[in-house]
């Protein structure tokens, strides 16, 4: 692994490879604290490129773009686990790059996050790989009814077909154009939860809160983090198994691992993201240090301190469905009457366009107490014509 001689103090310069939301929070947080920023992303109008010092406006393969990047950067990182892994492999070779592209490319490919899951004991879904019309002869009748998903490129629920039959399970992949993929066995939830570790060069860790999820269409929905919002037992092990995965990667950076409550208690880990995560947004306000922060502090060599949650904390995810909600044509949403609710903070990421399923923004909502929070955020998700939770 690549590692830094010394921590890079404010003055330098820190690179994002992809420049949606997530990398223009990182851009902010870095900018917010001295660093310089460059983004290499093809769409010159790019949430991340237009409020980075620097854009590059070329692909994530493109050898010019990445030399470029590699030579005005003192550290590299990426906000989308989709970039490919060989680039950041590449760019390893001239500069500082966090998370490194051995870990980026386990969280591309289910079949290896699966196997990466069992190696350090942490728990997931019985599960099958399917990649040959033997494998798929194979599969036992103990995993169905199931959930196929595409081994790559997977993410917002896309890629996923449910399956009840073995005759259901042969269709969904041909559908999906028999590409490798896994099938994991539908269980039981009570409940969806995540939790965001920022793990550093020299080994140390710290973490978010719990946050519990409501995902629905398979996209993020709603984020609750305060405490009480799961049982303590499953918080303390979700928190362990999260280190876990991290550690076993020999991770550096921020690391989102995605889990499922069973109906019984118990838990499993159904996914990781190697970048921060939506599910972490609401850490910009309810929390003394955000994952934006704890980003730029693995990725730049600075020490790593355990964040402190101030605030209950709701998050609404803020789709594109929202400028539609009583119209045809896209209509501005009520957001003077929004911010007249106590403890909001509206994030949008200065995309011009709405689209359906398109994610436009955050609100997070803060209160001293979790009854406050949750009823604030009923009231804005109401004027927005979000679904209550």
């Amino acid at each position: 692994m690549n590692s830094l001689n010394a921590p890079l103090l404010p003055g330098a310069t820190l690179g994002v490879l992809g420049g949606g939301q997530l990398g223009r929070m990182f851009v902010h947080a870095a900018q917010a604290m001295g660093y310089f920023t460059a983004v290499l992303d093809e769409d010159p109008t790019s949430p991340a490129g237009l409020v980075s010092h620097q854009h590059i406006p070329m692909g994530y393969q493109d050898p010019e773009g990445l030399a470029r990047l590699a030579a005005i950067c003192d550290a590299i990182t990426t906000e989308f686990e989709n970039v490919p892994a060989v680039s950041l492999a590449a760019l390893a070779g001239q500069c500082f790059v966090a998370p490194a592209a051995r870990a980026v490319a386990v969280a591309q490919d289910r079949a290896q996050e699966k196997a990466h899951f069992v190696g350090c004991g942490v728990p997931c879904a019985p599960y099958a790989v399917i990649e040959t019309p033997e494998q798929l002869a194979a599969v036992g009748a103990e995993l169905l009814p199931g959930i196929l998903k595409t081994a790559r490129l997977g993410y917002d629920g896309k890629g996923q077909v449910r399956v009840q039959t073995a005759a259901e399970l042969a269709s969904a992949w041909h559908a999906l154009k028999r590409v490798p993929c896994v099938l994991e066995k539908m269980l039981p939830l009570a409940l969806e939860c995540s939790v965001i570790v920022a793990r550093g060069m020299d080994g140390s860790i710290v973490n978010l809160p719990v946050q519990r999820n409501l995902h629905r269409d398979g996209i993020l929905a709603v984020t609750e983090v305060y405490d009480g919002n799961v049982p303590a037992a499953v918080a303390a092990q979700a928190v362990a198994a999260a280190q876990a995965v991290a550690q076993d990667l020999d991770y550096v950076g921020v690391l989102c691992v995605e889990f499922f409550v069973l109906q019984d208690g118990s838990l499993v880990v159904n996914e990781i993201a190697p970048r921060p995560h939506n599910s972490g947004h609401y850490s910009q306000n309810a929390c003394d240090v955000s994952q934006f922060e704890l980003q730029v502090r693995t990725l730049a060599g600075l020490p790593l301190v355990q964040p402190r949650q101030h605030s209950a904390a709701v998050m609404l995810n803020l789709l594109g469905d929202l400028w539609f909600a009583h119209s045809d044509t896209a209509q501005t949403p009520p957001w003077d009457a929004v911010l007249a609710l106590p403890g909001t903070h509206l994030h949008l990421y200065g995309k011009t366009v709405a689209k359906h399923g398109r994610k436009m923004g955050h609100l997070n909502i803060t209160a001293a107490t979790p009854e406050a929070a949750r009823a604030t955020a009923l009231q804005a998700a109401a004027l927005l014509g979000i679904a209550p939770f």
